[in-house]
């Protein structure tokens, strides 16, 4: 678990590095970062349950603001447009598919840590 966390640390830390650029870098970095900074505890087996669960509720309602977005590539023929540069300034929903997706990974590494939190002796 301690490796596994790890790489989820440096993830979520190279996450938040790339996040420079974004349009609003301020909040995906503090997304990130405290997604990082929870990982790196994890490692040393602390789990703030009362933090995981209220982040989680944050972003699982924050998520929901970008579902229209992702239904909309859902719908569309061409989903290699995730992946392009250029898209993401010619169709809105490519941007919140991608925060979308991000706020995913974030939901399901939450859900492990408060899963792990529960099998764990030293949880807050």
């Amino acid at each position: 678990m301690r490796i596994l966390n790890f790489v989820l640390a440096v993830m979520f830390l190279l996450f938040a590095f790339v996040q420079i650029n974004d349009p609003d870098p301020v909040l995906w970095i503090l997304i990130y970062g405290g997604m990082a900074v929870l990982c790196v505890m994890a490692i040393f087996e602390v789990y703030p349950k009362k933090v995981i669960i209220g982040i989680l509720v944050l972003f699982i309602g924050y998520s929901l603001v970008y579902i229209p977005g992702t239904l909309e590539w859902l719908r569309n023929d061409n989903k290699e447009m995730l992946f392009d540069d250029l898209a993401k300034m010619q169709f809105p929903y490519i941007e919140e598919t991608r925060e979308f997706m991000g706020l995913l990974i974030c939901i399901i590494v939450l859900f492990f840590h408060l899963y792990r939190a529960r099998r764990s002796r030293i949880s807050t």
